[in-house]
């Protein structure tokens, strides 16, 4: 038995790939503690994982949560910007405090997410290996390959790379408050300093819940880089109550925009208005954003509640309208359901350009987004059998990718060997 910590950011997009993990490590008779901020306590206590808080005085209850609401409110580069900023906040917490927490709780090995910079200089200076698993977007860099902030699409021309180089000397830019204080600390603790984002990353077991075929073409990741699928469950999750007696059996859209880019409401009533001649049921998610009362007297009289069951609504969509978070994403392509992507922020964008490469729906920046956009895109969408048939595609993938358990096999190979898991070719 090896005891496992597991490391991520205080979102629920985080989480809801993480603690399936963590589960699948428990079940196999590994135990498994939540390393993070006092808002994630309630998560993985769900999840029947012990927990290990850090950072209380900095973050007390509600702190995360009331970061990520505001966040909810802001778009772009303005809402990235902000991000990088919790983000270094975080760093510099977790830096300050999880070496210690780690050595007192006994962990033996760390599962840390892509997005969490510090968490492999937080494993070398603990000397524990660690897998890196990518819960967001595949960050790994590489020139062939646009920014994940971006929504520009893939294309091998010279000039495309010129441009995406550009990108990521931008990024390098935005995100230097977090690399300042991660090298600090590796010259601190007398660590060599990365020279690449890159190398931030395991070299026993990079994994991402992308299928392969939902990535831009790569050449330069590593050897022991996997796609092993989605990892979403109910696991974790709290179960939303849902009026099922009011669906009206018509073809079902459902509309989320997830749960921290979710509180721009004019886009709920853009979607609504776009809708209301189909025939068709749309079905509104706030993501916890507001109640539904605030969008009373919609067009078209949609079903609109603060939290749905995402994952039971998905098996009767005919059409998902979503921000293009990486979770709900890969939870409709896992029903074959194509969608209509509304990026917001983050990694949004990088998501939405697979979305359209792959085949499997529009997209239209938030910025953009008005009522004739709109029906275009879905009438299309609804309308083109080539959606419903990549969506298909991506869903075959995704079954034979092997999800949870094939991850947790790596991880298991990973660490019970101390050598690098490679990628079958």
């Amino acid at each position: 038995m090896t005891h496992y910590g597991l490391m991520c950011p205080a979102s629920t997009g985080h989480w809801n790939t993480m603690l399936p993990l963590g589960k699948e490590l428990q079940q196999r008779g590994h135990r498994v503690t939540l390393i993070g901020v006092l808002d994630a306590q309630p998560k993985a206590q769900a999840a029947g994982l012990e927990f290990q808080i850090i950072g209380e005085s900095e973050f007390p209850q509600g702190s995360a949560k009331a970061s990520f609401d505001k966040l909810g409110e802001l778009s772009g580069q303005e809402a990235l910007k902000y991000t990088i900023n919790l983000l270094t906040q975080g760093t510099i917490v977790n830096l300050k405090y999880a070496p210690t927490a780690i050595k007192e709780a006994g962990i033996q090995a760390l599962l840390i997410d892509q997005v969490t910079s510090e968490g492999g200089t937080i494993a070398d200076v603990s000397g524990l290996p660690f897998i890196t698993i990518c819960s967001a977007v595949v960050l790994n860099r590489e020139t062939s390959v646009p920014p994940f902030m971006t929504n520009w699409f893939y294309n091998p021309a010279w000039w495309v790379k010129l441009r995406n180089k550009l990108g990521y000397q931008l990024l390098n830019r935005l995100t230097q408050p977090i690399t300042k204080v991660v090298d600090d600390y590796r010259l601190e603790k007398n660590l060599p300093v990365f020279s690449s984002p890159n190398q931030r990353y395991s070299q026993l077991a990079q994994i991402s819940q992308q299928p392969a075929e939902f990535e831009f073409p790569r050449t330069k990741l590593p050897e022991c880089f996997h796609f092993t699928g989605p990892y979403h469950s109910p696991i974790g999750r709290e179960v939303a109550d849902f009026p099922f007696d009011k669906l009206t059996g018509q073809p079902l859209i459902y509309a989320s925009m997830g749960t921290l880019q979710n509180r721009l409401l004019p886009v709920f009533q853009k979607i609504a208005a776009a809708c209301q001649d189909l025939d068709a049921q749309l079905v509104i998610s706030l993501g916890g954003s507001a109640d539904p009362e605030v969008l009373q007297g919609l067009p078209g009289n949609p079903l609109v509640v603060r939290y749905a069951p995402q994952l039971q609504l998905l098996e009767k969509a005919a059409l998902t309208i979503t921000h293009a978070g990486l979770n709900t994403t890969l939870e409709c392509l896992t029903n074959g359901v194509p969608m209509v992507a509304i990026p917001v922020a983050n990694d949004q964008p990088g998501v939405a350009s697979r979305i359209v490469w792959s085949g499997c729906g529009e997209a239209i920046p938030v910025k953009k987004v008005n009522v004739d956009n709109l029906q275009v895109a879905i009438n299309k969408v609804l309308t083109e059998d080539s959606y419903r048939k990549n969506a298909l595609r991506l869903q075959a993938a995704i079954q034979k990718a092997g999800g949870v358990k094939r991850a947790i096999d790596i991880v298991e190979q990973a660490v019970s060997t101390g050598k690098p898991v490679l990628a079958l070719k």
